[in-house]
């Protein structure tokens, strides 16, 4: 595996904690991104990546040598892009390609009140969305029936980790504690994430659909409570959903209330989730952080901003 080469339609927040580890066992991973802006802050961070949009196709070159391709670009209102744009290139592939993945979201199973879904579960998504991403899917999974391209489809809980965690919003005086009796959400640690798509490369199985999430799935208010627990100051009031004055997006989220099961990725892939559930993801952010603060105090609020 030191001589592969990852290609990530998407530079963003999942794709860099795979990169980092791939890069660190020898792989070339390179990617896109959207603004020249971001393009250079991948480039001090060591990774190389060019501009993608709809105007702005990926030059099939820079392809050439690619052995694994992963994509995390949401569909827009006419669709997926990058199956759009370049599913034709990616096809050409076909015998030099190991495997696809795309990150898709177990928002495509809609609500479930609250019971257990699994991946054989129908697609029943609530909103425009999850709608698009159901629609993406089939359409990965059509290159693959079509063409024979390796895709592996990851339905992703709500992914957490260094610099995108309770933590943050707390400190920014954002967090908030919705009282909905019954709600929970799934979720996922980022390096958890990581393990799961590196065991899938290890493993192919061109087709397979797998749900990534941990083993607890819990109400979101506890998760800020514990968070607030942890850095050792009140945490926010419970509010009524009705009261809390979400965005249009973030009140979408809680239309949907489901347990999402994650045997499979146990049993076929080997995984051992680090961060079983989210007190033992928080607790090793907090350390990680700590560790940071002590090593580098005069930049510290620097580094957790940009991770």
């Amino acid at each position: 595996m030191s001589r592969s080469h990852l290609f990530c339609f998407g530079l963003g927040y999942t794709a860099l904690a795979l990169g980092r580890r791939l890069v660190a066992s020898g792989w070339a991973v390179t990617g896109t991104c959207r603004s020249t802006e971001r393009r250079a802050s991948l480039s001090a961070s060591g990774f190389s990546a060019i501009l993608l949009d709809r105007n702005r196709p990926v030059d099939t070159t820079s392809l050439n040598g690619v052995t694994h391709l992963l994509v995390s670009v949401p569909p827009d209102a006419a669709g997926d892009p990058v199956l759009a744009l370049q599913g034709s290139d990616i096809a050409t592939l076909v015998g030099r390609l190991s495997w696809l993945g795309y990150l898709s979201t177990t928002g495509v199973y809609g609500d479930r009140g609250g019971g257990w879904v699994d991946e054989t579960a129908e697609l029943l998504p609530t909103g425009e969305r999850g709608r698009r991403r159901a629609a993406a899917e089939q359409g990965w999974l059509g290159l693959w029936h079509d063409r024979g391209v390796p895709v592996h489809i990851f339905r992703l809980a709500a992914i957490y980790g260094p610099g995108r965690s309770a933590f943050d919003a707390l400190r920014a005086g954002t967090a908030k504690r919705i009282d909905k009796p019954g709600q929970v959400f799934s979720r996922i640690h980022v390096e958890d994430l990581a393990s799961v798509l590196i065991a899938s490369m290890e493993r192919p199985r061109p087709g397979a659909v797998y749900n990534v999430c941990d083993d607890d799935p819990a109400p979101p208010a506890a998760v800020v409570a514990h968070a607030a627990e942890l850095l050792g100051i009140a945490p926010p009031p419970l509010v009524p959903l009705g009261a809390a004055g979400l965005s249009p997006m973030a009140r979408s989220f809680y239309d949907d209330n489901k347990r999402v099961a994650n045997r499979l990725i146990k049993n076929e892939l080997g995984v051992t989730l680090r961060y079983p559930d989210f007190r033992a993801g928080l607790a090793a952010i907090l350390a990680e952080e700590t560790c940071l603060k002590t090593q580098h105090p005069a930049s510290f609020g620097e580094k957790i901003t940009r991770a």
